[in-house]
């Protein structure tokens, strides 16, 4: 098990996915729960939504990151997810679309959406919304045996910790939460984690 951290203005007792855009309405890593390796990140994240009035962070657990359930946004894919995926697919995935998790990821997205698209059309329904191809694409990626996205938390020192997006809310488990204060800035107020659970 591998400990990350999750920052929310909403207390609950389990992860559920149906609220994935209830923090600042966005999608950009994937369609899953985002966590990461740091606490004070996670409570900034926890002042995502201004309608949020109490900042809490969550100590989870997951199952062991690998190089097999995991596409990095800086790493290219590995050969058996690529199979897996174009295979589920149905067409072949472009070589510059493995080179990195994060292309892999859009064009799956991409592709999907395209598809649900025309589906739509063809029954006269209305046009689904491009998170629906996220969605898909983690669907997919979850058969395909990827359990997660990854990316660094500081872009430019990768080696300072690590965000991840977990596609199958079932495999978090929560170990300990905090009720914590931001600045103005939302950013953690030092020494003021206060556990609750």
């Amino acid at each position: 098990m591998t400990q990350f951290y999750h920052g929310s203005g909403i207390l609950f007792d389990r992860f559920d996915l149906s609220h994935a855009l209830e923090g600042d309405g966005k999608v950009k890593f994937g369609y899953g729960v985002y966590l990461t390796s740091r606490f004070a990140s996670a409570a900034h994240y926890s002042g995502s939504n201004k309608d949020w009035q109490d900042h809490y962070v969550y100590t989870v657990e997951i199952p062991e990151v690998t190089t097999d359930n995991t596409i990095h946004f800086q790493r290219p894919v590995s050969a058996t997810v690529i199979s897996k995926a174009a295979t589920l697919l149905g067409t072949a995935i472009p070589e510059s679309k493995t080179l990195n998790g994060k292309d892999f990821r859009k064009f799956l997205a991409a592709a999907l959406l395209k598809r649900l698209i025309a589906e739509a059309k063809a029954a006269g329904a209305t046009e689904p919304a491009k998170i629906e191809g996220e969605k898909a694409a983690s669907a997919l990626l979850l058969k395909a045996g990827v359990e997660y996205i990854e990316w660094p938390y500081n872009w430019k020192n990768p080696t300072d910790g690590t965000n991840i997006a977990v596609l199958d809310d079932s495999k978090i488990r929560i170990t300990r939460i905090d009720r914590v204060e931001l600045d103005d800035k939302k950013k953690l107020v030092e020494g003021s984690e206060q556990q609750i659970r």
